[in-house]
């Protein structure tokens, strides 16, 4: 180093202390952090296994069980890991992920035959589950529609609040829900989306909606599309338990093929957590309907760019095993039979509640129980009921009432019944 050089930096050190004062302390840099707000799911599940009670059941788990509570993998899934063993190398996936997930994931949301699919008119990349689809749509939508806002139903996922505001996009709220009816506010929704300025964007469940379980029916999707279609409006489908919902998947992909039928651009999150056992493999897709293959061979190049700073390229193991699965007759036969044995589990255990609910002779109606569709269902119960849920009967669920119908296990689904009972007694 030269003397010149020396001096310079000893007179940069001299000058910066004199102008700021006694250099920052190391640890003082993160000080002003404060503890962020426990997410509310995770809350009820630490308190639940720290509760020593052994009558105690967790009905907010946002995963698959059993009849006994334990967690499951599908015959399918091992099957398929047991092809892959020994036989998968390592390396990076495109950016784009997995193609021939991609492709058999396609089929799936759009069908077997779509002709869109044909025509290369969709642009779909991997995405890390549905979340990661949903924040891949968000971060596009801001980039090239940087004026655009997002309408959300009241209630949804918590979660897609945050996506969408971590994207900078302005949120507005659609009526969805009617606490009064536990059932879906129609009339109040299509207000909603006749008074939204043309071509808003909306974000919408495809099925099993979260965390109500309240779908609109066949023909409601069908006014539903109209109006969009005369307003103008962008569909955003998140479709997070397709198969999972009703047991068959063409069934469950149904709002999206009325859209597809009214000529609808739209746009689509889908994850193989719920339906798959998935859960940590972290295997989704976003895919947008375009205009024609350049178009989409466009979208499909900005959603890469997009995602090469955030993660760069998806995870493989779970690609894989999607693939496997899907493009293989014998095993999609056995995951369509191990769907629909999940999806009816959680049916038989709505109407169990239910009846078990009517025996003990309440006088409010419960009918919401069976009429509600996916793996949760809003009960209706009040915050201060499911305080005394928890309290007094070691049951633990989401302040909202929102109960994980997964939770529910011919051994519980008595008692739960009966807690509910006593805690709504005042309401009746």
């Amino acid at each position: 180093m030269s003397f010149g050089t020396a001096m310079s930096r000893q007179l940069l050190r001299c000058s910066s202390a004199a102008t700021l004062g006694a250099p920052r302390s190391m640890s003082s840099w993160w000080r002003h952090v404060e503890p962020a707000p426990k997410d509310p799911i995770l809350g009820v599940a630490e308190a639940f296994l720290a509760d020593p009670s052994p009558n105690k059941v967790n009905v907010g788990v946002g995963a698959y069980r059993d009849d006994n509570g334990k967690p499951v993998v599908l015959e399918c899934v091992r099957e398929a890991e047991r092809r892959i063993a020994g036989n998968m190398n390592m390396e990076y996936l495109p950016m784009g992920g997995s193609l021939k997930m991609v492709e058999e994931t396609l089929k799936l949301a759009y069908g077997e035959n779509s002709n869109l699919i044909k025509d290369k008119r969709i642009a779909a990349v991997q995405s890390l589950s549905g979340t990661g689809a949903c924040r891949l749509f968000a971060d596009f939508q801001k980039r090239f529609s940087p004026d655009s806002q997002i309408y959300i139903p009241v209630p949804t996922w918590a979660n897609h609040h945050n996506i969408w505001r971590d994207a900078h996009i302005p949120q507005r709220t659609f009526h969805y829900y009617h606490p009064e009816s536990r059932g879906l506010n129609f009339p109040a929704m299509m207000d909603d989306i006749k008074n939204a300025p043309n071509g808003s964007f909306f974000l919408l469940h495809a099925c099993a909606h979260n965390p109500t379980g309240v779908d609109p029916s066949e023909e409601q999707w069908r006014e539903i599309s109209y109006q969009f279609k005369v307003k103008g409006h962008f569909a955003f489908f998140d479709m997070a338990y397709q198969g999972f919902a009703s047991g068959d998947p063409e069934r469950d992909a149904k709002s999206i093929r009325i859209f597809l039928e009214d000529g609808h651009l739209i746009g689509c999150a889908q994850s193989y957590a719920k339906n798959m056992g998935l859960y940590g493999q972290r295997v989704g897709c976003l895919s947008v309907v375009c205009e024609d293959e350049k178009q989409a061979v466009a979208v499909k190049s900005q959603l890469q760019q997009l995602a090469r700073p955030m993660y760069s390229s998806p995870p493989v193991h779970g690609a894989v095993i999607v693939s496997i699965i899907l493009s293989d007759p014998d095993l999609k036969k056995l995951w369509l039979k191990e769907v629909k044995g999940m999806a009816d589990r959680i049916i038989g255990m709505r109407t169990a509640l239910r009846e078990n609910l009517e025996k003990l002779g309440s006088p409010l109606s419960w009918e919401h129980i069976t009429k509600q569709i996916g793996m949760f269902c809003y009960s209706g119960l009040t915050p201060e009921q499911v305080d005394r849920l928890t309290s007094e009967y070691h049951i633990y669920l989401t302040r909202n009432g929102r109960i994980s119908m997964a939770g529910v296990t011919t051994g519980n689904v008595g008692y739960l019944a009966n807690a509910i009972h006593e805690v709504t007694k005042s309401a009746q």
